[in-house]
């Protein structure tokens, strides 16, 4: 089947990159290294605009450390959430919701928690299928694309979606149907048609590509409404041993994604140039701009709107300690202090 050839194609590709991760450095953190996994889409864009303008590099200098920073582009949590464990990254570029998988288990050992948000944009559940109109009208024969089954945002924020509509004992009802594929694969899937693939729970940019490419296309779940409001739904998170060990270089990549957020706020045409060049993408210019300018997108470091996720993912045992506050799984930093 064509989603399940994509599934093995999109763990090969996140094992191929993994191994180019663990080729580009020591495990130990130190200070003046920083080693970022990040994915696909404008969530990222505060890293190409970071790495674009040498934002970490700059604040690390302003507190007197040469700093050498290195990305990797995977897909899915689980792919970043193993190189974050293995010790050949520093810092995560994954879901809320792999967040709360991590910090859940390494809790009392590697003690992962979150850094800040890569801001708050919406995801949209997109299905090339006239007929579906919600997720209670997806079948046996659909299959819903999402980066990494089960334990990525999109999928957790589904599974929420799930338990509202049939309770929390068939929270997991839809994983059965779903496929770990990339954004930009299953995208184009969407836009094409004719393939198994007739779902994609993505993020902007490829969502908006989708509506505007197929006649078809259509906004089944709009992740708002299930989180409740605006909310940050990809997050940047590290070790403990991180964050005690390199505090210089841990306070210049908050600073540095400040700075950037700022910068996209108040040039959102140089942001534009910048992520269609470090993306090398072929997107079209004024649809990109049309999602940075989205008002529901607000481009900042401080998280908002998280908890209920992992409260929810608690509640139907996904993971065995409930978070109460922001500080039980975010290291504490004065630019993120006033998140939710």
């Amino acid at each position: 089947m064509i989603g399940m050839r994509r599934t093995l194609f999109s763990r090969r590709q996140a094992a191929a990159l993994f191994g180019l991760v663990l080729a580009a450095g020591p495990a130990a953190a130190a200070e003046g290294q920083l080693r970022i996994a990040k994915q696909f889409g404008v969530v990222y864009l505060l890293l190409n605009v970071a790495e674009d303008q040498k934002l970490i590099e700059k604040h690390g200098k302003e507190a007197g450390l040469d700093i050498k920073v290195e990305y990797a582009q995977l897909s899915g949590g689980s792919a970043v959430n193993d190189a974050l464990l293995s010790g050949s990254i520093d810092v995560a570029g994954a879901g809320v919701g792999p967040l709360f998988t991590l910090w859940d288990r390494t809790r009392g050992r590697q003690n992962v928690k979150g850094v800040a948000s890569l801001g708050n944009f919406p995801y949209y559940l997109v299905s090339n299928r006239p007929e579906v109109k919600t997720i209670g009208d997806f079948t046996d024969k659909d299959r819903i694309a999402v980066p990494a089954v089960g334990v990525s945002v999109q999928s957790r924020i589904l599974q929420w979606a799930s338990a509202k509509l049939w309770g929390d004992k068939d929270f997991a009802r839809l994983d059965k149907i779903s496929v770990a594929v990339p954004h930009p694969e299953a995208s184009a899937a969407i836009i094409k048609g004719g393939t198994e693939i007739t779902g994609h729970f993505g993020n902007p940019p490829f969502q908006e590509q989708e509506l505007a490419g197929n006649p078809n296309a259509h906004i089944v779940l709009n992740s708002y409404a299930v989180q409740g409001g605006p909310a940050s739904s990809t997050v940047l998170y590290a070790t403990e041993k991180f964050y005690t060990d390199s505090p210089k270089t841990y306070t210049a990549f908050v600073d540095a994604l400040a700075e950037a957020a700022k910068f996209i706020t108040d040039n959102p045409e140089k942001a534009a140039d910048i992520y269609i060049k470090s993306n090398n993408s072929r997107i079209d210019r004024d649809l990109l701009l049309k999602v940075i300018r989205n008002p529901e997108v607000t481009f900042k470091i401080e998280p908002q709107n998280t908890i209920g996720l992992g409260q929810f993912m608690h509640r139907v045992g996904a993971i065995r300690n409930e978070p109460k506050t922001l500080d039980d799984y975010f290291f504490a930093n004065p630019r993120i202090a006033t998140g939710s």
